[in-house]
């Protein structure tokens, strides 16, 4: 979007503000589509960013939701449960039978353990429902079952008339840039597979792979994304497994179409420094690693109103937010021309996990407004401003 555009949404909706852009959206996965093979399908982690649901569910095959939290939201978005996958480490019953009885069944539901395997069959059971189940094969932490484990589930559940097999999932980690390992995880699974096939008598029609796709954070980031994504399209088309692959992605889908925008509140010079309070903050903003003051983010002051101004020289300011803890810095030692109290900076690739991952209860402050952008450049708000305080009160005053 352009500075103008980010100028007139922040003076009408206030700062901070998230902005996500549905043309972005667009642009994402047309370019995704196009660098990886033709049988690899996309599903989008909604714990990247709820908001742009609406927006992103027609043009993705699946939605993966980790929490009853995020399966409520897509059902109260209506949006087609046919295309839901029912994933996490810890499912409630609720969660599981709400899954299950619907007259649509879910793309799958995901199995992590052997008390989620009994889960399943009895609340299948229950409601005399045939479930698809993907089984999850741990990378060596908490997620998932062992190899041991699988091969179990699977000489249990082949001939039970309650579930069908649909697959086999595996997610690994985040913001992987190493080709290497990637190629190693495929390699493992493709004979995992092939010993599926030949211990169990189990031919898996699907793989959902979680690949971390790396998104470039920040200013000095040396990223080749095409030549990445045509190095891991190979290592895909080179598989013995020619079955269909699915990739969960979540920020690789969804950073790009997003803008935080933050006020500068207070402007001056301690010690020498230059600092630049803003009415955001790292409770709003979050980038990954919690390493935005250790690196230059990608971000810029908006554009002044008097464009023929002659350009100001740029100065070293430390971008610190509203909360009061020294750990509330956005960027230290940003190169700027002309920032003042009133400018407003727009931080880029601000549209996976921001608006919920940060410590957003912490000193009570308000929640920001979230606006979407359609592919006409109309803005829609999709959440007011919240109030955190009122969690953050006692139930019964002190007497």
């Amino acid at each position: 979007m352009t500075d103008s555009a980010l100028r007139a949404l922040a003076d009408r909706f206030g700062t901070p503000l998230y902005v996500f852009d549905d043309r972005a959206l667009v642009q994402r996965v047309r370019y995704l589509r196009e660098a990886l093979p033709a049988r690899v399908g996309i599903c989008f982690a909604i714990k990247a960013n709820p908001f742009v649901l609406p927006a992103l569910e027609p043009l993705v095959d699946r939605l993966e939701v980790c929490s009853p939290g995020e399966y409520r939201i897509c059902r109260a978005l209506g949006l087609p449960h046919s295309k839901i996958v029912v994933s996490g480490v810890h499912k409630d019953i609720q969660t599981v039978s709400s899954a299950v009885s619907e007259r649509q069944a879910p793309a799958a539901v995901t199995i992590e353990s052997v008390s989620q395997l009994d889960l399943v069959l009895h609340q299948a059971a229950t409601h005399s429902a045939r479930v698809p189940v993907l089984l999850r094969l741990t990378s060596g932490n908490q997620f998932g079952m062992g190899r041991d484990d699988v091969k179990a589930a699977v000489t249990r559940l082949r001939h039970n008339g309650r579930v069908r097999l649909a697959g086999l999932q595996f997610f690994s980690g985040t913001q992987k840039n190493s080709l290497k390992r990637l190629a190693r995880e495929l390699r493992g699974l493709d004979a995992f597979i092939q010993e599926l096939e030949q211990d169990c008598g189990w031919r898996v029609p699907e793989l959902e792979f979680g690949p971390g796709f790396p998104i470039s954070y920040f200013a000095h980031d040396d990223f080749d994304e095409k030549e990445f994504l045509a190095e891991f399209s190979a290592l895909i088309e080179g598989m013995s497994f020619q079955g269909h692959i699915m990739l969960e992605l979540g920020r690789s889908l969804t950073a790009s179409c997003g803008t935080y925008l933050t006020r500068v509140v207070d402007a001056k010079v301690n010690a020498g420094q230059r600092y630049a309070i803003v009415d955001g903050g790292m409770h709003q903003l979050v980038y990954f690693g919690q390493s935005m003051a250790m690196k230059q983010p990608c971000c810029h002051l908006l554009g002044a109103d008097d464009e023929n101004a002659a350009p100001a020289d740029e100065e070293l300011w430390n971008i610190c937010g509203s909360l009061c803890t020294v750990n509330d810095i956005l960027a230290k030692q940003l190169p700027l021309s002309g920032l003042e109290q009133g400018s407003i900076l727009a931080f880029e690739n601000a549209g996976a996990y921001c608006m919920t991952e940060g410590i957003s209860l912490f000193l009570s402050r308000d929640l920001p407004r979230v606006i979407m952008v359609d592919g006409h450049g109309a803005p829609t708000l999709v959440r007011d401003g919240l109030r955190t305080d009122i969690l953050n009160t006692p139930l019964f005053p002190i007497r």
